[in-house]
């Protein structure tokens, strides 16, 4: 079948595997015969090719409407708005990180927001220059900066490692992606409170004329959000079956769910178990089924053992659908139709 849409998503980078991953993981595998070029497909939906692109480039991808869909990091979305650009996720779960203002350890005065804001009025009476800052990110600074009153400063744009930038003396301090503040520490910078421009994950985004426009392709998306929601929503949980001996099947049930973890999603599956030549044992155990939350696992294996539940098996929950996906009955919401 002839691919009439496309996804665009990473061609390298810190979540370009990781989104192939997540892909795959939600049953949206993409399929790239040759690593060399820059297509694939998704199988799931045979009407969706996929193109590798720069993580900004996605953005431009799907703004223009080359690409109807596009996986990137939700900071270059902050960075490059655009009204043709609808967010359908705006995090999937990965690729977690934040853009954030970092200024020199040896500043120890400057420990916030406010802080930044009297350096950057010192530095324009007494130095006589604004205060230089490194960063990629200028749309997203600016407006940041003059939305907290700071306004005397100059942004130096910068590529590759911004971290050093106050080292090399080319930038007073940086604004730039960090996941842990490793990198920062190394090279003698700290974040300061208040400085935290935006939180990002890897989103999924598409053109909104696009998708208002073509039934198909909005069907395209329907399909790709009940898996992720579906996949989202299974991760966390874990499926429990248990043997329990008891009275009847409606004794089973109400000591198993007379606890709030063992409770399920709408309540335990209770079904008797026969001996293989198809007569009802006599002792009457029951084989019972529940959903329980991952956190909760544990817990709700002690509280079956506790009833004198036998051969506790615990598996992963790949797929939970609702009645209907969330995220596409939001974006529903989000579009004129």
């Amino acid at each position: 079948m002839t691919q009439k849409f496309t996804l665009a998503m990473p061609s390298k980078g810190a979540i370009y595997q990781p989104t192939r991953d997540f892909l795959k993981e939600c049953g949206l595998k993409v399929r790239k015969p040759n690593e060399r070029q820059y297509v694939g497909t998704m199988p799931t939906i045979p009407s969706m090719g996929v193109l590798f692109q720069r993580v900004v480039d996605v953005v431009y991808k799907v703004a223009d409407g080359t690409a109807q869909l596009g996986i990137t990091g939700y900071d270059v979305v902050y960075e490059h708005p655009h009204e043709d650009i609808v967010i359908i996720y705006d995090k999937l779960g990965y690729g977690g990180c934040k853009l954030v203002i970092a200024v020199p350890e040896a500043w120890v005065d400057v420990t916030n927001i406010i802080d930044l804001a009297e350096v950057a009025l010192d530095f324009r009476e007494n130095k006589g220059r604004n205060i230089r800052i490194a960063t990629k990110y200028e749309h997203s600074t600016r407006e940041f900066l003059h939305r907290h009153g700071i306004h005397h400063f100059t942004l130096v744009k910068a590529e590759g490692a911004i971290e050093a930038a106050p080292t090399l003396g080319y930038a007073d301090l940086i604004v730039d992606l960090t996941a842990t503040g490793t990198t920062l520490r190394e090279n003698h910078l700290k974040e300061i409170n208040g400085g935290t421009i935006v939180e990002a994950e890897a989103c999924l985004i598409g053109n909104r004329k696009a998708i208002e426009a073509n039934p198909e392709l909005l069907d395209a998306v329907r399909v790709m959000t009940e898996y992720i929601d579906a996949s989202l929503n299974g991760r966390e949980f874990f499926r429990v079956t248990v043997d329990i001996q008891g009275e009847t099947a409606n004794d089973v049930a109400r000591k198993i769910a007379s606890n709030d973890i063992t409770k399920g999603l709408l309540g335990p599956t209770v079904a008797p178990i026969y001996s293989t030549n198809g007569v009802h044992s006599g002792s009457e155990w029951f084989t019972v089924t529940l959903i329980v939350g991952q956190k909760n696992l544990l817990k709700a294996v002690e509280h079956v053992r506790e009833m004198g539940g036998r051969h506790v098996i615990a598996s992963p929950v790949r797929y939970i659908f609702l009645e209907q996906a969330p995220t596409f009955v939001e974006l529903l919401n989000k579009l004129e139709l």
